[in-house]
């Protein structure tokens, strides 16, 4: 692409940046400390990578990470659950949302359950082509937490003839069972699916007879204890379709639903080895997996096989090591409460990046990719998030604004603003309208009783919600509760440290429910801070308050006031007071 400079740039400027093509910049520091992570075998407790949208955690991990962890010993397990939604996606040609992947229509959890188990199971036959998987391990971790008779006996009997059910008859051991159930599988298996899953026939690999037939084994075992599992859940399929019709919850038919995975974790945590085998797992937007859709009753509710997945995960690190699994996500969730919800403040290591400063990011781009003049209504405007930078930059060069600056005689600034403009009609304004609704539900649920009275405390703005089924009062509530909780950001100079301040109360508030979960805002680790993903999306805030503020009506306005003005000592009433300390 040809770079189109501003008019205030000069003509050595537009020299020296016409050839420059858009670089991933590396982070040491971060980077190092993964990579340090990643080193070890078998690690204690997984890693969440977590920070704001749009400052280059997925980035960090596909083009700086995830070739080395895939040289030499190491295997890396790469999932991206956001990759089936098709229209958010690159894989499909698309650009990442700003806000949050709840506002993209979610993927079915049996998808997002099967890209997981593939990736897990071509992990476990590469250890079984290594060796370092054998049937022998793969019986011993099944039985460890499963009882096999009954299931083994159930596939010995579908698979054997009426003439021969007399082997089935006897009592067996449960060793004798598995070894017959392997040998009626690898009948029924194709052999050169077995050897092309080995790599038998390529050149450089010749094995001895008993060599390959060890490898054999394990390979069928591994489908055979496959199967073991899918028997058993078969025999829950009445319990699990009766717990997802009432809306329960049941820990034995959740941890059941993680049974495959968990189980592959497991091998793989076993058979890890020093410079030999060093298996990895990496889960890029595991908050999609907790928003999934059931579309039948295949397994439990989405939220329920989140849960289990990562308690387990938990589990087998604490109580055996687990290879190190690395979670990334930009839901603020894994930031704070994730910590809290699954046992304490500790249970997770936490690595949360937040891009450059600003020092940073004039290094980087100043001389590169935008003029002095240029870079300094960008970082006003914008601040220094990596991915606005390099919006900008590819708006700067594309051919509408070749079009617009030869006919128009249109200025950087003019570029600036029309990127605001894209960010507020296309990423701001839908998100607030998600918001909305989302206060709207909450107002349902207050007045149907669903919200428990210690999120309706005395003195919070948003105690009394409308008391009739009206649905134009709830939306001008809600948007009254919304308008008034931005407005207090703004006195606050967006910036709350909701623990330092001791202002977990922020966290009942419905308005500031909505907007994290709506992805606008982000609740920061360490410092404490909830203030918004960007200094654009910010100022698109801003942009939203006044417009909104702007088509009031006279009784509407004036109620908006009154709010503010009569309404108790609520932490929202100390953000004011921090924003007129300030």
């Amino acid at each position: 692409r040809r770079y189109i400079p501003s008019s205030s740039s000069s003509s050595e400027e537009k020299v020296e940046m016409v050839s420059k093509t858009w670089k991933i910049i590396g982070r040491p520091l971060i980077e190092t400390v993964l990579n340090n992570h990643a080193q070890h075998h078998r690690v204690p407790q997984p890693l969440i990578l977590h920070g704001p949208r749009g400052v280059g955690k997925t980035t960090l991990i596909l083009e700086r990470l995830l070739d080395n962890w895939n040289t030499g010993p190491h295997v890396t397990g790469y999932v991206d659950f956001a990759q089936s939604i098709e229209g958010h996606h690159p894989h499909y040609g698309q650009s990442f949302p700003w806000a949050s992947w709840s506002n993209c229509p979610p993927p079915t959890l049996p998808n997002l359950r099967t890209q997981l188990e593939q990736c897990l199971e071509s992990m476990a036959e590469n250890g079984v082509r290594l060796g370092t998987i054998s049937s022998h391990q793969i019986f011993t971790t099944l039985s460890k937490w499963h009882g096999l008779n009954s299931a083994l006996r159930r596939i010995l009997q579908s698979n054997t003839t009426t003439s021969s059910k007399s082997a089935v008859s006897d009592k067996p051991s449960t060793s004798v069972l598995w070894s017959r159930a392997v040998f009626s599988l690898s009948a029924r298996l194709n052999a050169n699916e077995i050897d092309g899953i080995l790599g038998l026939g390529e050149k450089g690999r010749n094995l001895s007879i008993e060599e390959a037939s060890y490898y054999r084994e394990a390979i069928v075992a591994l489908k055979l204890a496959k199967e073991v599992i899918s028997v058993q859940q078969g025999w829950r399929a009445n319990a699990v379709k009766h717990l997802n019709r009432t809306g329960g919850f049941s820990r034995h038919l959740a941890i059941s639903a993680t049974d495959w995975p968990c189980l592959l974790l497991e091998l793989l945590s076993a058979a890890a080895e020093i410079d030999y085998f060093q298996p990895k797992l990496v889960i890029n937007n595991i908050d999609v997996l907790k928003n999934a859709v059931l579309t039948d009753d295949s397994t439990v509710c989405a939220s329920l096989y989140h849960d289990s997945l990562i308690w387990r995960i938990i589990a087998l690190g604490a109580n055996e090591r687990c290879l190190p699994v690395i979670l990334v996500t930009s839901d603020s969730y894994y930031s704070y409460r994730a910590y809290m919800d699954f046992g304490f403040p500790d249970i997770f290591i936490s690595r949360e990046i937040f891009g450059w400063t600003r020092p940073e990011a004039k290094m980087h781009m100043a001389a590169d990719y935008f003029s002095h003049s240029e870079w300094n209504v960008v970082v006003e405007v914008l601040g220094p998030s990596p991915r606005h930078l390099f919006e900008l930059y590819a708006l700067k060069q594309s051919n509408y604004d070749q079009k617009v600056l030869d006919n128009r005689g249109s200025t950087f600034e003019d570029i600036v603003d029309a990127y605001l403009a894209y960010l507020q009609v296309t990423v701001v304004n839908p998100a607030m309208d998600k918001a909305l609704s989302l206060l709207q539900k909450f107002a349902i649920d207050a007045r149907s009783g669903k919200i428990s009275k210690d999120r309706l405390r005395f003195g919070s703005p948003w105690r009394h919600p409308p008391r009739t089924d009206n649905s134009a009062m709830r939306l001008e509530w809600a948007k009254l509760q919304l308008m008034d909780f931005v407005q207090s950001l703004v006195s606050a100079e967006f910036g709350v440290n909701y623990l330092a301040d001791c202002s977990l109360e922020i966290l009942d508030d419905p308005s500031a429910v909505a907007l994290l979960e709506v992805g606008l805002l982000y609740a920061q680790r360490d410092p404490s801070f909830l203030r918004p993903i960007s200094q654009g999306i910010q100022r698109c805030l801003v942009r939203w308050l006044v417009q909104e503020r702007m088509q009031m009506s006279f009784q509407n306005s004036f109620r908006y006031l009154w709010q503010r003005i009569i309404r108790g000592r609520s932490y929202r009433h100390l953000m004011l007071e921090v924003g007129y300390n300030k």
